[in-house]
């Protein structure tokens, strides 16, 4: 199938507010936590318990959603996985217990996974017809959509709404924003001799190594999220106020920097700036680690946040084009850095309270120098793709 410039470009807008809407329903669960947890009646431990089963679902999911695909064409298969995501976000705050919340968080991260695949082969494949990069922007996207779900999330909670209201018309409104943005993306159709990937399959070598990657991106990135608070407090003993302005600025610098980044992309390419990215994040890690105050040890994080932003984007990329099959590469990347986000938080509380909060952001800079030694495995991303000349111009059908 040909597409014209425009309708390429168009799809880049559709795919970047499938990303947002994609976002908004994460911001919008992480908000209503504390009240999903009192209306089920769990502790704390067997919350966390339950906040495994969202990585879970991803996990067993993301490799079927190149089947959806290949089966229902590019654009109904977002359709339906984006919408049965949007629609999830009710289920767990109507959980009444332990048991029944687990399996609402096993659908919700199920659904998420599947979308999230989707959605990111998709963006791959709008990268490859415009030529340029634009996958560090769509995830840039995600942030800013987490950012407007996590206010809207915020206002609820201070009002004090019930969440299974504030779901359910959170829900609507992105099931219907979803559903506008997939009339716009391109309609992808497998060949007709192309053979239905198998039902499930292990990820390929080159997204073992691809998501290698992205697993020391997103381990630096749960860390910082969950501990750059406590690091303050505990650690350099600042007030509550001054730490939570960590985190938030934390999370600031990663939106920016991947909204800007794919300028950086383009002009100097996958592996050089994943390079340089390391550089700044280990760099990060050290000014936390050995900072001894407060400012240094933020301007680390600042770093930090600087330094990963631009990774995963990256990661996605190189994997929709290291192969024959890039929906199975990219759902197998996005399982790893999934385990990642996981594995982070708690493997940085275990090490902790083993020894110290300083040594267990020693371990988060040990894997950003990981970032800049093994980012030739992203050379992928930096193949050939073919350029639009003119406004008008027909854009062939060249699937990675």
């Amino acid at each position: 199938m040909v597409y014209s410039a425009v309708e390429v470009r168009r799809a880049r807008f559709a795919v970047a507010a499938v990303f947002a809407v994609h976002g908004a329903v994460t911001g919008s669960f992480a908000t209503r936590v504390p009240w999903i947890q009192d209306h089920a009646g769990v502790s704390a431990g067997q919350l966390g318990l339950a906040l495994a089963f969202p990585a879970l679902g991803a996990s067993v999911a993301m490799p079927l959603a190149g089947g959806i695909s290949h089966r229902f064409g590019a654009r109904a298969a977002l359709r339906g996985l984006l919408a049965l995501w949007t629609l999830a976000l009710t289920l767990p705050s109507i959980a009444p217990n332990l048991l029944t919340l687990c399996l609402a968080l096993f659908v919700y991260g199920a659904s998420a996974g599947m979308s999230d695949v989707a959605m990111n082969a998709l963006g791959v494949e709008v990268e490859n017809r415009l030529g340029k990069s634009i996958m560090s922007g769509l995830h840039g996207m995600w942030s800013a959509g987490a950012l407007i779900g996590s206010a809207a999330g915020t206002l609820a909670a201070h009002l004090g709404s019930d969440a299974r209201l504030h779901h359910a018309l959170a829900a609507a409104v992105l099931t219907a924003a979803g559903l506008v943005a997939c009339a716009w993306v391109l309609d992808l159709q497998p060949a007709e001799d192309e053979d239905p990937p198998p039902r499930f399959a292990l990820p390929p070598r080159s997204a073992l190594l691809i998501g290698a990657i992205g697993f020391c991106a997103v381990f630096a990135e749960g860390a910082s999220l969950d501990w750059s608070a406590v690091y303050l407090k505990d650690e350099l003993e600042t007030s509550a106020g001054l730490a939570a302005a960590c985190t938030t600025g934390f999370t600031l610098t990663m939106a920016l920097a991947r909204l800007a980044g794919d300028k950086v992309v383009d002009r100097f390419g996958s592996v050089r700036t994943v390079r340089v990215s390391g550089a700044l994040a280990t760099l990060g890690g050290v000014l936390i680690v050995v900072g001894g105050s407060p400012v240094v040890a933020m301007s680390g994080f600042a770093l930090m946040g600087l330094g990963i932003a631009v990774v995963v984007p990256l990661c996605f990329a190189a994997a929709g084009r290291s192969g024959a099959n890039p929906s199975l590469a990219i759902a197998g990347v996005a399982t790893i850095t999934y385990t990642s986000g996981l594995v982070a938080p708690s493997a940085i509380g275990t090490l902790a309270q083993a020894t110290s909060l300083v040594v267990s952001f020693g371990l988060v800079t040990v894997l950003s120098c990981g970032l800049a030694a093994f980012a030739g495995v992203l050379r992928a991303g930096d193949r050939d793709r073919p350029k639009i000349s003119k406004p008008d111009a027909a854009v062939p059908d060249r699937r990675p």
